[in-house]
C-alpha cells in the first residue's frame, strides 16, 4: 500500500505561532502525571461555578425544547439586553441591530478582523497583549503592529508613539482594560489621550471590556466610548458573559457596534458556525438581567486573593510588581533572575526557560514572551487562597536557589 502524497496546507499558518506557553502547560501536565505536586497559575477563567439562578434558567429551557437554530445574529431578547446593558456600562445607545452574539468574545473579535481587514491593513496592538490579538490579525490578511508600552505608565500607549505608529493602512487600535495579562486598568486622562489621537487621525478602536466588572479598591471602569460622541461613533465594543459570571464554557460573547459592519460580522458568522449555542443563548440572558450580587460576591473573593498575592509576590528580592487594579492576573517582572543558573548549572537564557525551570519546582506560571513582555511572567489569582500562599513561596524558595 503505497503511502499517501503529503497534504499541502494553507500559507496563511506560517503566519500564526504556536501558543508559548504549551511547552510549560504539557511539562505541568507530565509532572502531574508523574504525581508530583504542581500547583498552577495558568488558568485565564474564574474557578467559581456558574450561579445557580443562570443553571436553573437553562434547566427550564430544557423542559421547554430549546434545541433549535435561532437568528444567526443571536436571540432577539439577548440582543436587547445586550444593547441595553452595554448602553448603560458604555454611556451610549444601542440598538439590537448593532449586537451580534457569537461563540465566545474570542469569536468575536476573529469576526470583527475578518470584516474588518483587506490584504496589508494594520491594526495597533499594545504590548503586552492577550496572545491571540496578533495572530487574529494575520489570520485576517493584516498586519500586526506592536506598540510597546511601560510599566510606570500602567502599561498604557503613550499618545505620541501611537500617533507615531499610524500609516495609511491603519484601521484600529485594540485597547484592553482591565488587561490580560497585566491586570491594568486605563484611567481616564489615558484613555482621553488615546481617544484623541483615533479621532484626529480617523482610526477605529476595538475596545476589549471582558473584564469591565473585576476592577478592584478604589478603581473604576471608564469606558472610552464614553468620552465624546466622536470616539463612540469609531468605537466597537467586545464583552461577553464569560468572565463575569464564571460562564467560560457556555461560551457566549458579543460584539457592539455601527450597525453595517455588525451586519458584515454577521454574513461571516452565517458562513461558518451560524448561531450561538441556543441553550448557552438563554443562560447568558438569564445572567444579563437576573441577580446582580453573585458578581459582587465573586469580585470581592478576587479582590482578597489578588492583595495576597501582591504582597508575596513583592516580599521577594528581584520581583517587581506594578500592582493589578482589574481582571484576575498579577504581571510581575522578573528579568533581574533571567541569565541566572539553576542549581545544577543551567543559565535560564529568557523568561520561557525561567518558566520551564519554575515548573519543575513545582508552580507553573506563563511566560511574558507571549505577551510581547519578555521577562514578565502571568499568574492568575482565579485559584484557592491555599494555592495562592503555597505557590508564590514555591517561586520565592526557587529563585532564591538560583546563582548569579
Amino acid at each position: 500500500m503505497t503511502s499517501p502524497a503529503p497534504i499541502r496546507l494553507s500559507s496563511r499558518l506560517s503566519r500564526v505561532k504556536p501558543s508559548i506557553t504549551l511547552a510549560v502547560t504539557a511539562r505541568a501536565a507530565e509532572l502531574k502525571a508523574q504525581g508530583k505536586s504542581v500547583i498552577s497559575f495558568g488558568a485565564g477563567e474564574p474557578d467559581f461555578d456558574t450561579p445557580a439562578h443562570i443553571k436553573e434558567a437553562a434547566r427550564a429551557a430544557l423542559d421547554r425544547g430549546v434545541a433549535k437554530y435561532t437568528n444567526v445574529a443571536g436571540l432577539i431578547e439577548l440582543r436587547r439586553a445586550a444593547a441595553a446593558e452595554l448602553g448603560r456600562a458604555h454611556g451610549v445607545e444601542l440598538a439590537a441591530e448593532q449586537v451580534l452574539v457569537s461563540a465566545g468574545a474570542k469569536h468575536s473579535l476573529y469576526n470583527l478582523f475578518m470584516a474588518l481587514l483587506d490584504p496589508g491593513d494594520e491594526v495597533i496592538i499594545p504590548a503586552p497583549y492577550w496572545v491571540s490579538y496578533p495572530d487574529m490579525v494575520l489570520l485576517a490578511g493584516g498586519e500586526p503592529v506592536i506598540l510597546p508600552t511601560r510599566a510606570e505608565r500602567g502599561f498604557a500607549p503613550d499618545p505620541a508613539e501611537l500617533d507615531k505608529a499610524i500609516t495609511p493602512r491603519t484601521r484600529a487600535i485594540v485597547i484592553n482594560t482591565p488587561s490580560n495579562p497585566t491586570g491594568g486598568v486605563y484611567d481616564e486622562a489615558a484613555l482621553r489621550a488615546i481617544a484623541e489621537v483615533c479621532v484626529a487621525r480617523d482610526i477605529l478602536v476595538v475596545s476589549d471590556d471582558i473584564y469591565r466588572s473585576l476592577v478592584y479598591g478604589e478603581t473604576r471602569y471608564t469606558s472610552i466610548a464614553s468620552l465624546s460622541p466622536e470616539i463612540a461613533a469609531r468605537t466597537i465594543l467586545i464583552d461577553g458573559v464569560s468572565k463575569t459570571y464564571a460562564m467560560t464554557g457556555w461560551r457566549i460573547g458579543y460584539c457592539a457596534g455601527p450597525a453595517p459592519l455588525i451586519k458584515a460580522m454577521s454574513t461571516i458568522q452565517g458562513q461558518s458556525t451560524s448561531n450561538a449555542s441556543h441553550i448557552a443563548q438563554v443562560a447568558a440572558l438569564a445572567a444579563i438581567t437576573g441577580p446582580q450580587e453573585c458578581v459582587a460576591e465573586m469580585r470581592e473573593i478576587f479582590d482578597g486573593r489578588r492583595r495576597e498575592m501582591v504582597s508575596r509576590l513583592r516580599a521577594i528580592p528581584g520581583v517587581a510588581l506594578d500592582e493589578p487594579r482589574g481582571a484576575f492576573y498579577c504581571f510581575p517582572d522578573l528579568s533581574a533572575h533571567v541569565g541566572r543558573r539553576t542549581p545544577a548549572g543551567q543559565v535560564l537564557t529568557d523568561d520561557v526557560a525561567l518558566c520551564s525551570h519554575l515548573v519543575d519546582e513545582g508552580v507553573a506560571v506563563v511566560p511574558g514572551s507571549g505577551f510581547g513582555a519578555p521577562g514578565f511572567v502571568r499568574l492568575s489569582y482565579a485559584c484557592s487562597m491555599e494555592d495562592i500562599r503555597a505557590g508564590v513561596d514555591r517561586i520565592g524558595e526557587a529563585l532564591g536557589r538560583l546563582r548569579d
